[in-house]
Formats: structure tokens, sequence, C-alpha cells
């Protein structure tokens, strides 16, 4: 049995006092209506309404069960709604690096309001969101990758502290090599130990782990010069107070206060990809403009060119190298 079109059929005669007018309502022939009336009856062991009559009306029975039936049916009602609503809203989860500027963010979630995608923002590791994707509690999330194959580049550079004239901390500075960090020879050299290179959670990945690991070799840093940060806060209050080299976007330095100078090794980028969760289409569900601001809000861009552009100098090609170990 249908409860809930044989409840209907008992409320709406209920209300009409007639089988033909309910029937008419509920857009049903008027024999239908009789039978799941009848059917109701049997289900619940007595009559809902008296027939004797030329105006029917409810029984004892019809009338205590009748409040009970309505509610039933404002209940499946809301149901429906939220089911509509949930189903319009269209929900996303999305997994975001820890360290995205948030008012890059909020320009993410407006973009995707205006899409009709309702998007919310989890902060977690690369790991976790790459699990994320797999166990499908992430509706797509920013991954990330090689960047000589990703669709987004974040340029990485260190994080020091302030310049004492906080005027000149606008000024564009040069690059920095790997291999200017390398202890100072001669009676220069200062006695304290040089600063460690510190490493945010979100660049704490394999891939690029034994990258910076080589081109550190290369450069002849110290082993142990480059360490895991540990909470960021943490790692922040270190190099704000001149105590640590800091690894990380510029947007994420700015943000803090802190001096930033982009490293020369273009291998060094963070690379990022959009990704659906498998078996949805990231291209359907994340229109190329949302996909853009979620890269910007960790400091990524286009790579437009996917590759070597023309007339690039020796610094690209060493990069090139460097990226393939």
């Amino acid at each position: 049995m249908d409860l809930l079109a044989h409840l209907e059929a008992y409320v709406a005669t209920a209300d009409e006092a007639s089988f033909s007018r309910a029937a008419d309502r509920l857009g049903i022939a008027q024999p239908l209506l009789s039978r799941r009336i009848k059917t109701l009856e049997e289900h619940f062991g007595g009559l809902l309404f008296d027939r004797s009559r030329r105006q029917i009306s409810a029984t004892e029975l019809g009338v205590l069960l009748l409040p009970y039936a309505r509610d039933v049916l404002d209940r499946a009602q809301r149901l429906r709604h939220v089911a509509r609503s949930a189903r319009s809203s269209r929900v996303r989860a999305v997994g975001v690096p820890a360290d995205c500027a948030p008012a890059a963010l909020a320009r993410a979630i407006r973009a995707g309001s205006e899409h009709g995608i309702t998007l919310g923002m989890r902060e977690l590791s690369p790991s976790e969101r790459e699990s994320g994707l797999v166990d499908g509690s992430l509706g797509y999330a920013l991954v990330r990758t090689a960047p000589e194959r990703a669709a987004f580049r974040a340029p990485l550079g260190l994080a020091t502290a302030p310049e004492p004239d906080a005027e000149g901390s606008g000024v564009a500075r040069p690059t920095v090599h790997l291999e200017e960090l390398r202890p100072r020879r001669g009676r220069a050299v200062a006695r304290t130990a040089p600063p460690p290179l510190l490493l945010l959670t979100e660049d704490q990945v394999p891939c690029f782990e034994d990258r910076l690991a080589r081109a550190a070799a290369r450069a002849g840093l110290p082993e142990g010069r480059i360490r895991p940060a540990g909470p960021a806060a943490t790692a922040l209050a270190e190099t704000l107070a001149g105590r640590a080299l800091l690894l990380c976007t510029e947007p994420f330095a700015r943000q803090h206060g802190a001096r930033w100078t982009p490293l020369a090794d273009r291998a060094l980028h963070r690379g990022y990809d959009v990704r659906g969760a498998p078996g949805r289409s990231a291209a359907e569900d994340v229109p190329g403009r949302l996909a853009a601001l979620l890269a910007a809000a960790v400091g990524a861009t286009a790579d437009r060119h996917g590759g070597p552009q023309p007339g690039a100098g020796d610094e690209d090609v060493l990069a090139r190298l460097a990226a393939r170990g």
C-alpha cells in the first residue's frame, strides 16, 4: 500500500466531505479514491467515514486519526522540500592548503554562489586532500603535483624578518639562489650557526622534498639545514624574530609582515591541479574562473605555456634539468 497516497485520499475526503470533490482535488477518478479509503479502513480496522447520509462525515475513528494523518503528510512535504533544496544548492566540500589567503577564499566562495555551487572550504594537508577525493568526503581539491605538469604554479621563496625601514618592503627584490645560503668561510664568519630553512606542512610531500634535497645538495647546503616547520604560527614567530628562514609563497609572507625573496630555481615552484572526486568531472563541476580563484588563494596562477618558452635562458634549462633529477 502507498501509505502517503492513501492518507492524501483520507484527508482530502475529510476536508471536502465528498468523495467526488476529493477525487477532483487530487486529480484522480472517484472509484480509485473510494478504493483507497476502503483499503485504509481495512488497514486501521474500522470505518473512517459514515456513508449512511447524503453528505459523508468522519466517524469517531476518522476524527481521532485525522490530525496524525495530516502530520504525516506535512512531514513528507517538508522532507521533499529539504531534498529539493539540497539538490539545488549543490554543496561541495573543497580541500585547500592551510596557508590560503582568507580574502582570496572569500572570492572563490562568492564565485561559486554565482554558479549555483555552495562551497565548504576545508583546510587539509596534501595527503588528506588526496585521500578525501578518494573516499568521497571532498567534492574537489587543490592537489599538489610536479610544477612542469601542473595547471597552476605558485612560486616559492624565502620569508625573513622585515627590514628596519619598512618603507622599502614593497620594492621588488632579486631572486635568491640556494648557493647563497651556504655558510661563508673566512674571518668574517659568524660564530653562530646559520638559521634553519623551515618547510611548511604544505611542502612536506615526498616529490617536493626529494627535489629540494637534490637542489640543496648541489648547492652545497649542510645536511640538516632544511627542517619541517611544525605549527605555522611557531615557524612564523621564529622567522619574524630572525631565527629562521621560511619557505613559502609571497601572499603568505606578506600577509604576516615578513620580507619575501623568490627562489631563482623554477623547478622548486609548487604545482597545483584542481581535481574532482572519482566519477565526477572536475571541469563540469568547477568552472574555469572558479578553479583559477581557488588556485589564486594559495598564490598560484595558470601555467598557460605548459613547457619551455621560446627564448628561455640558461636558468630555465637548469630548472628543467633539476626537475628531472
